[in-house]
């Protein structure tokens, strides 16, 4: 083979016109495609930029409202723990008077007994009431909680020894016995109910009642009779000489035991020491009566 042999002809490659294009469009494409994609991230990126914003706003804002809301909650407890205080202290002052009144008799079990003790106020006028199981069941006369038209009155509060004024459910009523059953929320400190047949003529007795609100005042007294007729024609009243003020109305009258043997309902205007009170006998019967109706089974 002669060295002309060995040489072989060099072939070019030429693009034709329509593979340039092709190329030419498929370059562009690509182009225009990480352009959008770029486009579409940084569009993502500005929203969510922008949400950020607007959450860590209304976060900032809430941190504030909270803030100003426990601020003023703060105030709102504190103010209420010193009028409680207050409240408190008064009761405290009372209850030494009441003891010193009272006399040896009584002196060891005031401060137990006020505790259950309840001062009612409705827009009529305000007597008493006190606390006959410990979730809240308060007993008193019906014509306590009743306006001037006999009705039930509008916006009835108990005023308790710890806890202030509150609200009070009624529950129901009998009017034979001019007894309410009502209702606080909370828990507290109970008066037991004594048994009334045993109650002697002569033993000693005192009332407790509020006829000045949170004011309250003992009298003492002796038992003068029993199962005396009442003006409902029932002979379930405990006659006592112990002073009855308005005030008094639903409050308890209690034995040296500290147990309620009555609940003062009555005086008589014309005379000196004729008060009676409801025997326990029947406040215990006409109380679970009323909590049947209402509720069922017995409360106390």
């Amino acid at each position: 083979m002669t060295a002309k042999n060995l040489k072989q002809p060099v072939h070019h490659v030429t693009l034709k016109k329509h593979h340039k294009w092709i190329i030419g469009s498929f370059t562009s494409l690509v182009l225009i495609f990480m352009i959008t994609i770029s486009i579409f991230t940084y569009s993502i990126f500005v929203r969510q930029e922008l949400n950020y914003n607007l959450l860590d706003k209304k976060i900032s804002n809430l941190k504030i409202e909270t803030q100003s809301n426990i601020n003023s909650l703060s105030e709102g407890l504190i103010k209420t723990e010193s009028e409680l205080k207050f409240q408190l202290g008064i009761f405290q002052e009372e209850v030494d008077i009441l003891k010193a009144s009272a006399g040896e008799d009584f002196s060891g079990i005031i401060e137990d007994v006020i505790q259950s003790v309840v001062t009612i106020k409705t827009d009529s006028g305000q007597g008493t009431g006190f606390i006959i199981n410990e979730n809240g069941y308060i007993i008193t006369n019906a014509h306590v909680i009743a306006d001037d038209k006999g009705y039930l009155a509008e916006n009835i509060r108990a005023i308790t020894y710890k806890e202030g004024t509150k609200p009070v459910q009624f529950i129901g009523y009998n009017g034979d016995l001019d007894l309410a059953l009502l209702k606080v929320s909370g828990r507290y400190s109970v008066l037991e109910l004594g048994d009334s047949d045993d109650v002697q003529v002569g033993e000693r007795v005192i009332a407790i009642g509020n006829p000045l609100g949170l004011g309250f005042s003992v009298t003492q007294g002796i038992v003068s009779g029993v199962h005396r007729t009442g003006p409902n024609n029932l002979a379930a009243y405990i006659q006592t000489d112990t002073a009855l003020n308005p005030g008094n109305s639903g409050g308890p009258l209690i034995n040296k035991k500290g147990e309620v043997i009555g609940i003062n309902n009555f005086k008589v205007g014309s005379a000196e020491g004729l008060g009676f009170a409801l025997e326990s006998n029947y406040i215990k019967e006409a109380v679970n009566d009323i909590y049947q109706q209402a509720v069922g089974g017995d409360l106390i």
